[in-house]
Protein backbone atom coordinates (compact mmCIF):
# COMPACT_ATOMS: atom_id res chain seq x y z
CA UNK A 1 0.00 0.00 0.00
CA UNK A 2 3.23 2.70 1.03
CA UNK A 3 4.12 1.49 -2.68
CA UNK A 4 1.21 2.51 -4.11
CA UNK A 5 2.26 6.33 -3.47
CA UNK A 6 5.10 6.41 -5.94
CA UNK A 7 5.30 8.12 -9.38
CA UNK A 8 6.76 6.60 -12.20
CA UNK A 9 10.59 7.45 -12.71
CA UNK A 10 13.53 6.90 -15.34
CA UNK A 11 16.29 8.07 -17.43
CA UNK A 12 15.94 9.47 -20.44
CA UNK A 13 15.88 6.58 -23.17
CA UNK A 14 18.49 9.02 -25.54
CA UNK A 15 20.94 9.44 -22.29
CA UNK A 16 24.38 8.54 -23.37
CA UNK A 17 23.51 8.24 -26.88
CA UNK A 18 24.19 11.50 -27.86
CA UNK A 19 27.34 11.19 -30.19
CA UNK A 20 28.02 9.72 -33.45
CA UNK A 21 30.12 6.94 -32.37
CA UNK A 22 31.72 3.91 -34.37
CA UNK A 23 33.72 0.94 -33.49
CA UNK A 24 37.19 1.35 -35.40
CA UNK A 25 37.21 -2.50 -35.53
CA UNK A 26 39.52 -4.62 -35.11
CA UNK A 27 43.13 -4.45 -36.25
CA UNK A 28 43.88 -0.93 -34.76
CA UNK A 29 45.13 -2.74 -31.31
CA UNK A 30 42.45 -0.49 -29.67
CA UNK A 31 39.13 -1.82 -28.17
CA UNK A 32 36.10 -2.41 -29.71
CA UNK A 33 33.82 0.07 -28.31
CA UNK A 34 32.47 2.46 -30.18
CA UNK A 35 34.70 5.59 -30.41
CA UNK A 36 33.51 9.76 -30.48
CA UNK A 37 34.32 11.19 -34.58
CA UNK A 38 36.60 14.06 -35.19
CA UNK A 39 39.96 15.14 -34.18
CA UNK A 40 41.17 18.31 -32.59
CA UNK A 41 39.59 17.93 -28.89
CA UNK A 42 39.98 15.43 -25.85
CA UNK A 43 36.68 13.94 -27.25
CA UNK A 44 37.19 12.99 -30.21
CA UNK A 45 38.28 9.11 -30.28
CA UNK A 46 36.99 8.36 -26.68
CA UNK A 47 34.91 5.58 -25.82
CA UNK A 48 31.06 6.09 -26.03
CA UNK A 49 27.65 4.52 -25.25
CA UNK A 50 29.33 1.84 -23.17
CA UNK A 51 28.20 1.51 -19.34
CA UNK A 52 32.14 1.92 -18.51
CA UNK A 53 32.77 5.18 -20.83
CA UNK A 54 32.65 8.25 -20.17
CA UNK A 55 29.16 10.06 -20.94
CA UNK A 56 27.90 6.88 -21.69
CA UNK A 57 24.81 4.80 -20.87
CA UNK A 58 24.28 3.31 -17.32
CA UNK A 59 23.88 -0.43 -17.38
CA UNK A 60 19.80 -1.98 -17.08
CA UNK A 61 18.35 1.95 -16.67
CA UNK A 62 15.08 3.07 -14.68
CA UNK A 63 12.26 2.39 -17.02
CA UNK A 64 8.43 3.99 -16.25
CA UNK A 65 7.09 0.86 -17.50
CA UNK A 66 8.59 -1.04 -14.52
CA UNK A 67 6.06 -2.08 -12.12
CA UNK A 68 5.76 0.35 -9.04
CA UNK A 69 2.41 -0.31 -7.81
CA UNK A 70 0.87 -3.18 -6.27
CA UNK A 71 -2.33 -4.49 -5.96
CA UNK A 72 -3.66 -5.77 -2.01
CA UNK A 73 -6.34 -8.06 -1.76
CA UNK A 74 -9.34 -6.28 -0.22
CA UNK A 75 -9.67 -8.76 2.36
CA UNK A 76 -6.27 -8.71 3.18
CA UNK A 77 -6.50 -5.27 3.79
CA UNK A 78 -9.01 -5.39 6.14
CA UNK A 79 -7.69 -7.97 7.96
CA UNK A 80 -4.71 -5.80 8.32
CA UNK A 81 -7.05 -2.96 9.57
CA UNK A 82 -8.77 -4.58 12.10
CA UNK A 83 -5.12 -6.03 13.18
CA UNK A 84 -3.87 -2.57 13.75
CA UNK A 85 -6.67 -1.22 15.60
CA UNK A 86 -6.23 -4.37 18.21
CA UNK A 87 -2.86 -3.52 18.43
CA UNK A 88 -3.35 0.14 19.60
CA UNK A 89 -5.46 -1.64 22.61
CA UNK A 90 -1.85 -3.59 24.26
CA UNK A 91 0.35 -0.86 26.05
CA UNK A 92 3.25 -3.43 24.98
CA UNK A 93 3.05 -2.90 21.53
CA UNK A 94 2.22 0.95 21.54
CA UNK A 95 5.15 1.60 23.86
CA UNK A 96 7.69 -0.45 21.66
CA UNK A 97 6.59 1.38 18.89
CA UNK A 98 8.19 4.85 20.68
CA UNK A 99 4.65 6.13 22.12
CA UNK A 100 5.49 7.93 25.65
CA UNK A 101 2.32 6.82 27.48
CA UNK A 102 3.58 6.16 30.96
CA UNK A 103 0.63 8.84 32.35
CA UNK A 104 -1.94 7.78 29.85
CA UNK A 105 -4.83 5.95 31.92
CA UNK A 106 -5.73 3.42 29.85
CA UNK A 107 -5.96 1.85 26.60
CA UNK A 108 -7.95 1.94 24.25
CA UNK A 109 -8.09 5.58 25.26
CA UNK A 110 -11.74 6.13 24.48
CA UNK A 111 -12.87 9.76 25.38
CA UNK A 112 -16.86 11.65 25.72
CA UNK A 113 -18.51 12.42 22.29
CA UNK A 114 -18.30 16.29 22.89
CA UNK A 115 -14.44 16.40 21.91
CA UNK A 116 -16.27 16.24 18.70
CA UNK A 117 -17.59 19.94 19.08
CA UNK A 118 -14.10 21.74 19.82
CA UNK A 119 -13.33 24.70 17.50
CA UNK A 120 -9.87 25.56 19.25
CA UNK A 121 -6.72 24.24 19.25
CA UNK A 122 -6.09 25.58 23.05
CA UNK A 123 -8.88 23.04 23.50
CA UNK A 124 -7.51 19.81 21.99
CA UNK A 125 -4.24 20.94 23.72
CA UNK A 126 -5.50 21.29 27.38
CA UNK A 127 -7.29 17.32 26.47
CA UNK A 128 -4.88 15.78 25.55
CA UNK A 129 -2.49 17.16 28.25
CA UNK A 130 -5.67 16.30 30.82
CA UNK A 131 -5.38 12.54 29.23
CA UNK A 132 -1.36 12.02 29.72
CA UNK A 133 -0.14 12.63 26.51
CA UNK A 134 2.11 16.13 26.94
CA UNK A 135 4.78 13.73 27.23
CA UNK A 136 4.15 12.71 23.78
CA UNK A 137 3.48 15.96 22.39
CA UNK A 138 6.96 16.98 23.79
CA UNK A 139 8.52 14.07 22.11
CA UNK A 140 7.12 14.89 19.01
CA UNK A 141 8.15 18.78 19.16
CA UNK A 142 11.87 17.55 19.73
CA UNK A 143 12.30 15.15 17.29
CA UNK A 144 11.94 17.18 14.61
CA UNK A 145 15.50 17.49 12.51
CA UNK A 146 16.78 18.68 9.68
CA UNK A 147 16.74 15.95 6.86
CA UNK A 148 19.95 14.19 5.37
CA UNK A 149 20.44 14.39 1.64
CA UNK A 150 19.00 15.58 -1.53
CA UNK A 151 15.20 15.24 -0.06
CA UNK A 152 16.06 18.52 1.52
CA UNK A 153 15.19 20.63 -1.68
CA UNK A 154 12.40 18.18 -2.70
CA UNK A 155 9.72 19.86 -0.36
CA UNK A 156 10.46 17.68 2.61
CA UNK A 157 12.78 19.45 4.38
CA UNK A 158 12.11 17.97 8.21
CA UNK A 159 11.37 14.90 9.61
CA UNK A 160 9.10 14.36 12.29
CA UNK A 161 7.87 11.14 14.48
CA UNK A 162 4.41 10.38 14.84
CA UNK A 163 2.33 11.68 17.67
CA UNK A 164 -1.45 10.03 18.53
CA UNK A 165 -3.87 9.29 16.30
CA UNK A 166 -7.46 10.85 16.80
CA UNK A 167 -10.90 8.54 15.55
CA UNK A 168 -13.74 10.61 15.40
CA UNK A 169 -17.39 9.32 14.57
CA UNK A 170 -18.60 12.76 13.50
CA UNK A 171 -16.76 15.81 12.19
CA UNK A 172 -18.19 18.73 14.18
CA UNK A 173 -15.13 20.77 14.12
CA UNK A 174 -12.61 18.67 15.48
CA UNK A 175 -10.44 18.43 12.51
CA UNK A 176 -9.83 21.85 13.03
CA UNK A 177 -9.14 22.08 16.31
CA UNK A 178 -6.26 18.56 16.38
CA UNK A 179 -4.83 19.34 12.34
CA UNK A 180 -2.64 22.13 13.91
CA UNK A 181 -0.87 20.23 16.46
CA UNK A 182 2.71 18.90 15.24
CA UNK A 183 2.78 14.96 14.91
CA UNK A 184 -2.10 14.43 15.56
CA UNK A 185 -3.13 12.93 12.73
CA UNK A 186 -7.33 12.43 12.30
CA UNK A 187 -9.21 10.26 11.31
CA UNK A 188 -13.07 9.30 10.54
CA UNK A 189 -13.83 5.35 11.54
CA UNK A 190 -15.40 4.71 8.79
CA UNK A 191 -12.11 5.59 6.62
CA UNK A 192 -9.61 3.91 8.52
CA UNK A 193 -6.12 3.44 6.87
CA UNK A 194 -3.57 1.31 7.14
CA UNK A 195 -0.99 3.81 6.61
CA UNK A 196 -2.05 6.05 8.94
CA UNK A 197 -2.87 3.11 11.94
CA UNK A 198 0.50 1.29 11.11
CA UNK A 199 3.08 3.97 9.82
CA UNK A 200 6.22 2.52 8.11
CA UNK A 201 4.29 -1.14 8.67
CA UNK A 202 4.84 -1.36 12.28
CA UNK A 203 1.47 -1.29 14.42
CA UNK A 204 0.56 -0.43 17.99
CA UNK A 205 0.28 3.21 17.26
CA UNK A 206 -1.60 5.54 19.68
CA UNK A 207 -4.89 6.27 19.48
CA UNK A 208 -7.64 8.09 21.16
CA UNK A 209 -10.88 6.97 20.07
CA UNK A 210 -14.08 9.07 20.40
CA UNK A 211 -17.37 7.09 22.10
CA UNK A 212 -19.29 7.31 19.14
CA UNK A 213 -15.97 6.00 17.27
CA UNK A 214 -16.00 3.30 19.48
CA UNK A 215 -19.53 2.23 19.10
CA UNK A 216 -19.56 1.94 15.08
CA UNK A 217 -16.55 -0.25 15.74
CA UNK A 218 -19.09 -3.57 15.74
CA UNK A 219 -20.89 -2.34 13.16
CA UNK A 220 -18.02 -1.36 10.62
CA UNK A 221 -15.81 -4.93 11.03
CA UNK A 222 -18.98 -6.77 13.12
CA UNK A 223 -18.16 -9.31 16.21
CA UNK A 224 -17.45 -13.08 16.58
CA UNK A 225 -20.78 -13.44 16.56
CA UNK A 226 -21.44 -11.97 12.74
CA UNK A 227 -20.48 -10.38 10.34
CA UNK A 228 -20.70 -6.24 10.23
CA UNK A 229 -22.88 -3.93 8.15
CA UNK A 230 -20.71 -2.25 5.90
CA UNK A 231 -18.02 -4.47 4.83
CA UNK A 232 -20.02 -7.21 2.66
CA UNK A 233 -19.35 -10.24 3.51
CA UNK A 234 -16.33 -9.48 5.78
CA UNK A 235 -15.67 -11.87 9.34
CA UNK A 236 -12.84 -10.81 11.93
CA UNK A 237 -10.00 -13.14 11.59
CA UNK A 238 -10.22 -16.21 14.03
CA UNK A 239 -7.22 -16.81 16.11
CA UNK A 240 -5.79 -20.38 14.95
CA UNK A 241 -4.33 -21.31 18.90
CA UNK A 242 -6.47 -20.71 21.75
CA UNK A 243 -3.49 -20.44 23.49
CA UNK A 244 -0.53 -18.85 22.15
CA UNK A 245 2.10 -19.85 25.05
CA UNK A 246 4.38 -21.84 22.57
CA UNK A 247 6.99 -22.52 25.25
CA UNK A 248 4.30 -23.55 27.67
CA UNK A 249 2.98 -26.07 25.01
CA UNK A 250 5.88 -27.47 23.94
CA UNK A 251 7.76 -27.85 27.71
CA UNK A 252 4.36 -29.64 28.28
CA UNK A 253 4.56 -32.99 29.83
CA UNK A 254 1.94 -34.08 26.64
CA UNK A 255 4.32 -32.91 23.80
CA UNK A 256 7.71 -33.97 25.80
CA UNK A 257 6.20 -37.34 25.88
CA UNK A 258 6.33 -37.50 22.21
CA UNK A 259 9.06 -36.23 20.68
CA UNK A 260 12.30 -37.51 20.46
CA UNK A 261 15.13 -36.14 23.15
CA UNK A 262 17.17 -33.34 22.12
CA UNK A 263 20.82 -34.25 20.53
CA UNK A 264 24.06 -33.25 22.00
CA UNK A 265 25.56 -30.25 19.66
CA UNK A 266 29.25 -31.25 18.35
CA UNK A 267 31.96 -31.06 20.67
CA UNK A 268 33.75 -27.09 20.77
CA UNK A 269 37.03 -26.71 21.01
CA UNK A 270 38.74 -23.57 21.82
CA UNK A 271 40.97 -21.60 19.15
CA UNK A 272 44.29 -21.16 20.77
CA UNK A 273 45.09 -17.65 20.18
CA UNK A 274 49.13 -17.01 19.50
CA UNK A 275 50.55 -14.05 21.86
CA UNK A 276 51.97 -12.16 18.83
CA UNK A 277 49.34 -11.06 17.54
CA UNK A 278 46.05 -11.15 20.20
CA UNK A 279 46.35 -8.51 22.70
CA UNK A 280 44.75 -10.60 25.27
CA UNK A 281 46.77 -13.69 25.53
CA UNK A 282 50.02 -11.32 25.75
CA UNK A 283 48.42 -9.41 28.48
CA UNK A 284 47.62 -12.89 30.35
CA UNK A 285 51.60 -13.93 29.24
CA UNK A 286 53.44 -10.44 30.07
CA UNK A 287 51.60 -8.32 32.51
CA UNK A 288 51.03 -5.02 31.74
CA UNK A 289 53.10 -5.09 28.09
CA UNK A 290 49.75 -3.60 26.46
CA UNK A 291 50.67 -0.36 29.02
CA UNK A 292 54.34 -0.25 28.18
CA UNK A 293 53.10 -0.47 24.28
CA UNK A 294 50.92 2.05 24.75
CA UNK A 295 52.91 4.29 26.65
CA UNK A 296 55.97 3.81 23.73
CA UNK A 297 53.23 4.93 21.33
CA UNK A 298 52.51 7.87 22.97
CA UNK A 299 56.54 8.81 23.33
CA UNK A 300 56.33 8.99 19.26
CA UNK A 301 52.95 11.10 19.12
CA UNK A 302 53.61 14.93 19.02
CA UNK A 303 51.85 16.90 21.39
CA UNK A 304 51.90 14.20 24.70
CA UNK A 305 53.50 14.38 28.08
CA UNK A 306 55.32 11.49 27.25
CA UNK A 307 56.93 12.91 23.96
CA UNK A 308 57.76 16.22 26.01
CA UNK A 309 59.72 13.84 28.46
CA UNK A 310 61.90 12.45 25.92
CA UNK A 311 62.51 15.58 24.32
CA UNK A 312 64.00 16.51 27.63
CA UNK A 313 65.67 13.83 28.20
CA UNK A 314 67.24 14.19 25.03
CA UNK A 315 68.37 17.37 25.10
CA UNK A 316 69.58 16.93 28.71
CA UNK A 317 71.77 14.36 26.80
CA UNK A 318 73.41 16.60 24.48
CA UNK A 319 74.03 19.40 27.13
CA UNK A 320 75.83 16.60 29.20
CA UNK A 321 77.56 15.51 25.87
CA UNK A 322 78.65 19.08 24.92
CA UNK A 323 80.18 19.71 28.42
CA UNK A 324 81.82 16.41 28.44
CA UNK A 325 83.73 17.55 25.16
CA UNK A 326 84.33 20.73 26.22
CA UNK A 327 86.35 19.51 29.11
CA UNK A 328 87.99 17.24 27.10
CA UNK A 329 88.71 19.62 25.09
CA UNK A 330 90.06 22.00 28.08
CA UNK A 331 92.43 18.91 29.38
CA UNK A 332 94.16 18.77 25.84
CA UNK A 333 94.76 22.31 25.61
CA UNK A 334 96.27 22.37 29.28
CA UNK A 335 98.17 19.03 28.17
CA UNK A 336 99.62 20.53 25.27
CA UNK A 337 100.55 23.98 26.97
CA UNK A 338 102.12 21.80 29.45
CA UNK A 339 104.25 19.68 26.97
CA UNK A 340 104.99 22.71 24.60
CA UNK A 341 108.26 24.52 26.63
CA UNK A 342 110.06 20.94 26.36
CA UNK A 343 109.23 20.52 22.72
CA UNK A 344 110.63 23.95 22.15
CA UNK A 345 113.85 23.01 24.11
CA UNK A 346 114.24 19.55 22.64
CA UNK A 347 114.27 21.14 19.42
CA UNK A 348 116.55 23.79 20.06
CA UNK A 349 118.92 21.07 21.22
CA UNK A 350 118.69 19.11 17.71
CA UNK A 351 119.34 22.39 16.10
Amino acid sequence: MAKNKRQAQGVKFEAGYDTAAISWGTGRAVARIPRVPGGGTHRSGQGAFGNMCRGGGMFAPLKTWRKWHHRCNTTQKRHAVASAVAATALPALVMARGHKIDEVPELPLVISDDVQKFAKTKQALKLLASLGAQAELDHVTDSKKLRRGIGKIRNRRYTMRKGPLVVYAEDEGITKSFRNIPGVQLCNVERMNLLTLAPGGTFGRFVVYTEGAMKKMNHIFGTYKGPGTQKKGYRLPRTLLENADIARLVNSDEVQAVVRPALDGPAKYNVKKQGLANKGVLARLRPGINAVKKNIKLKEKKGTKQEAEVQAAKKKRKVAAKKRKAQSKKFYNNMMDAYKPKVVEEKAEEE
